[in-house]
């Protein structure tokens, strides 16, 4: 499932595209839901180059075999990476390769082959591959090895890069979906097997996935609903300054926070503020968290006093999915791959 947050900062970019190119609300609306679609192929393509970096090696060492002086090593091959076992029961499950269908993975191709095989090159190299050799096959130890060459897919550049170009916002998702499939993965167990349920990254199938993307769609549509009356509220409270000199981000992210005050009651005062102070330092100016915070504070004055806030329960604070302090930066130091961080095996 995709954290509150994530899925603001994707409202903020819908909202941004909405502003900078005027399209009418139901396209605002369908543009969105088919961006959140996106982040699921991104999802399955993720997955998908898992399965098929284990089977391009099986062909990269069956090719080593008919070289004109293969080595010993070559011509007896350790093929543990195309018969690892966590691997092979992902390569086998309907849910995956029907989300793959879906989205048109086809990782075949020469440019595809060359960064598969650049990329086995140098995960072979690593101290975690003789490692692993040197272990007996069992369904934990291949699922901890299996995530080891997922962690190096995703740092490594040109897998990365050969991505970019199929969607404007995969170079900002990537890492988010990549920890994504990490904790599913790692979620797993020895039950998996070809009928089990392979979640998108925003799978409609489980209530809680439902839930969050409809918080992210009413969002949108309220803040869009808000944008005349909040236009005046900013222009009141900018003591001297033009609207107009008023960076685009923080007036949509002020825009958002308005929306959240007055129409989720679950969600307290507090939290929202603390979410667009956060979003303005990802998004927009090194001065706008203060901007930001300090016209929220007032805003939440105003609409108490009009008694236009009403709040109940405790809400539902969901900061960004891992926490970073936890993730494992040990592994991998290749100068060719990325550093997403990723909570230990």
């Amino acid at each position: 499932m995709l954290s509150r947050h994530f899925l603001r900062a994707k409202v903020l970019q819908a909202l941004y595209a909405a502003k900078t190119d005027p399209v009418d609300l139901n396209v605002v609306e369908k543009n969105y839901k088919h961006q959140i679609a996106r982040l699921n192929d991104l999802g399955t393509i993720q997955l998908a180059a898992l399965v098929h970096f284990a089977e391009f090696s099986g062909i990269i060492m069956d090719e080593a075999q008919h070289k004109f002086l293969p080595t010993d090593e070559e011509l007896n091959p350790v093929r543990r990476i195309p018969e690892n076992i966590f691997i092979l029961r992902l390569a086998d499950n309907y849910d995956l390769r029907r989300h793959s269908e879906a989205a048109n993975v086809n990782w075949g191709g020469v440019d595809n082959d060359q960064i598969f095989r650049q990329a086995y090159a140098a995960f072979v190299k690593f101290p975690e591959y003789k490692q692993y050799l040197a272990t007996e096959p069992s369904f934990e130890t291949d699922q901890k090895f299996a995530l080891n060459i997922f962690k190096f897919l995703m740092n490594f550049d040109l897998f990365r890069e050969s991505l970019y170009p199929q969607s404007l916002l995969w170079e900002d998702d990537f890492d988010q979906i990549a920890q994504y499939n990490f904790m599913m993965l790692k979620a797993l167990d020895d039950t998996t097997d070809e009928a089990t349920p392979i979640p998108l990254v925003n799978d409609l199938r489980f209530e809680k996935d439902d839930e969050a993307y409809d918080f992210s769609r009413n969002l949108l549509l309220a803040t869009m609903r808000h944008f005349p009356e909040v236009e005046k509220m900013i222009r009141d409270h900018l003591n001297g300054w033009e609207y107009d000199r008023v960076a685009l981000m923080d007036v949509l992210l002020l825009n958002m926070a308005v929306a959240e005050f007055t129409e989720f009651p679950s969600i307290p005062e507090r939290v929202t503020v603390d979410e667009y102070i956060e979003l303005s330092k990802e998004f927009s100016t090194e001065r706008s968290k203060l901007f930001i915070n300090g016209i929220l504070d007032k805003f939440i004055i105003e609409l108490r006093s009009a008694g236009r806030i009403h709040k109940s329960g405790r809400g539902l604070l969901n900061p960004a999915l891992f926490d970073s302090d936890e993730a494992d930066t040990s592994d991998f130091s290749d100068p060719n791959v990325a550093n997403i961080q990723f909570p230990e095996n």
